[in-house]
């Protein structure tokens, strides 16, 4: 190898190279190839981990709550390690949600009984009525 450089924005490596055998040269170009991290839905499709997508949906479960936004980045932060982390590069929904509410369960049971809603897919008043009986009975027990 005679030269090696950046370029394109330090996504492609450019190598000046020469041939041992005929000693002439020539250049390569070498660009990274990185496999994003997949978020497996219910439905079975996949997409790429959207971290402002998260976000979102944690800024809308605590609209007009006492949540601090730096809570939600570094719940949001978490997540993003936990998505990384993943032996295969891919999470699925059920698991990062369950992440997500186990945390907002513990920040603000209101935020906690929204973001609950959209994601456990209540069908009807009754499993919208059960979740909440469950925070009640777990309020009463740790209030005992």
């Amino acid at each position: 190898m005679v030269d090696s450089r950046e370029s394109g924005g330090g996504e492609l490596i450019r190598r000046r190279r020469e041939c041992n055998h005929c000693h002439r040269r020539f250049t390569t170009y070498e660009r990274i190839d990185e496999i994003p991290y997949m978020v497996v839905k219910k439905d079975g499709r996949r997409e790429r981990f959207d971290r402002q997508k998260v976000l979102q949906g944690l800024l809308k479960a605590c609209e007009k709550r006492p949540v601090p936004t730096a809570k939600l980045e570094a719940l949001v932060d978490e997540v993003e390690r936990y998505v990384l982390e993943s032996p295969n590069r891919e999470r699925t929904t059920s698991e990062i949600g369950t992440l997500l509410m186990s945390h907002l369960k513990k920040l603000d049971k209101v935020a906690y009984v929204r973001f609950a809603s959209v994601y456990l897919d209540f069908k009807d008043v009754r499993e919208f009525m059960g979740e909440l009986r469950g925070l009640l009975s777990e309020r009463t027990r740790k209030g005992s």
